[in-house]
């Protein structure tokens, strides 16, 4: 019906909307045509009705034909509308405010709707930056209260540091400690970089054999998490020389560095057995491996710190971690024996009789068959000697440069019981 009385909108109108709707064109139509009649009648020189009984009968004319304009479209409206057996009819204002009611239920439901599904996105929200700061913080892991007896007792790391140990040819094995403050540190470093920011351990390669010193190269960054103080590193090519710094990397390739570690060389392989990668099997070779981690060369600090806290135990010669620091000199007093140990090095070379030669700058002589030779010290360093040798009128001249390194161990006294 709507349709074919030309209602705009008909196709997206509810029931009790297109009766309204229908309802108002059949009341304007009711209108339109009682005052369509009353100019009708003014121009066929009818006299118009005086004073309040014409207005009276032009409403009484328009309410009747309006009323009954609605009650034929209401009968179209139920005759094409059937309802249930056994349900109750409503009239129209029922049913409108019924709807009405039902619009302002079912939007308070999708309001409520939306309110809920919003608080389970921002939860969902806050739990995942809450889980990537968890796995970002790498601060206050106590490591030694999950690897057994030997490191109970300390709670917070005292300073930020972190250890390399050598396990095998290949292996090598990460341990740190880094404190709350490091973090904030690091943060305030970083400024604007810090929420891209993520913990990594760099490992560096270390190359000892130029004669300039020591040279490193960035080899790796391996991505931790918080949670954990022990990574296990594969190198590759022993024997070869690393050393691991730990920090924060930014997606802008920024680094805030926390923690450098001691520097180790792997043994060549086949020269040591594999060990299973815990504190366990640190403590009954721990000897061996803090030998190989530089633990001698460096002169304690935070390697042989780490040990000690680890192991619960003294890291000093195996006489002083058995009997004591004492123990040695009261075993060795009253006894007069010398030992000492030198050395040096020999240069030689030959040339032409008629060059110059000189050594780190001074003269050496040349034989007549053009061959030399220099007995030089060794001391207990390293040291980078140039070799510079000249032809007699002066325009070419050679060099070669000798980079020596000695490195004296003096090993601990051991003292055999003449009972045995």
């Amino acid at each position: 019906m709507a349709k074919d009385r030309g209602i705009r909108g008909w196709h997206s109108m509810r029931k009790d909307q297109l009766v309204r709707a229908l309802v108002r064109l059949a009341k304007k139509k009711a209108e339109s045509s009682a005052t369509s009649k009353l100019r009708s009648s003014k121009l066929n020189g009818s006299k118009p009705r005086s004073g309040a009984k014409a207005r009276s009968g032009a409403k009484a004319s328009k309410t009747r034909s309006s009323k009954t304009a609605a009650s034929s479209l209401k009968g179209a409206v139920a005759r094409r509308t059937t309802t249930p057996a056994g349900a109750r009819r409503r009239n129209g204002k029922s049913m409108a405010k019924g709807s009405v009611a039902k619009g302002s239920v079912a939007k308070g439901k999708a309001k409520s709707t939306k309110t809920v599904k919003s608080a389970r996105v921002t939860g969902r929200i806050r739990r995942a930056n809450e889980a990537r700061e968890q796995q970002r913080d790498i601060a206050g892991v106590n490591g030694g209260a999950k690897n057994g007896k030997a490191g109970q007792g300390k709670l917070d790391p005292q300073k930020d540091r972190i250890v390399l140990l050598v396990r095998d040819s290949y292996w090598l094995q990460a341990s740190w400690e880094i404190t709350r403050q490091g973090v904030l540190r690091a943060q305030a470093a970083m400024a604007e970089h810090w929420h891209s920011a993520r913990p990594i351990l760099r490992v560096v390669e270390v190359d000892r054999s130029t004669a300039t010193g020591a040279s490193e190269q960035i080899i790796r960054d391996i991505d931790i998490h918080g949670g954990v103080n022990d990574w296990f590193i594969d190198v590759p090519s022993p024997p070869q020389g690393f050393r691991v710094d730990i920090g924060y990397l930014s997606t802008t390739g920024k680094f805030q560095a926390l923690a450098r570690s001691n520097s180790v060389t792997t043994p060549p392989p086949g020269s040591c057995h594999a060990l299973d990668h815990n504190w366990l099997d640190v403590a009954d070779n721990y000897e061996r491996i803090y030998a190989l981690s530089g633990g001698h060369e460096s002169e304690g600090g935070d390697l042989q710190d780490v040990f000690e806290e680890r192991l619960r135990r003294p890291m000093g010669t195996p006489m002083a971690a058995r009997f004591g620091v004492g123990a040695e000199r009261v075993l060795n007093r009253d006894r007069k024996f010398g030992f000492e140990v030198d050395a040096e090095m020999i240069i030689f070379g030959t040339t032409n009789p008629s060059g110059r030669v000189t050594l780190a700058g001074e003269p050496v002589k040349v034989r007549p068959d053009g061959s030399f030779t220099v007995r030089v010290a060794l001391p207990n360093k390293r040291q980078v000697i140039p070799v510079v040798a000249a032809s007699s009128d002066g325009i070419e001249q050679r060099t070669t440069v000798l980079a020596v390194e000695r490195n004296t161990k003096v090993m601990e006294t051991v003292i055999h019981d003449p009972n045995a």
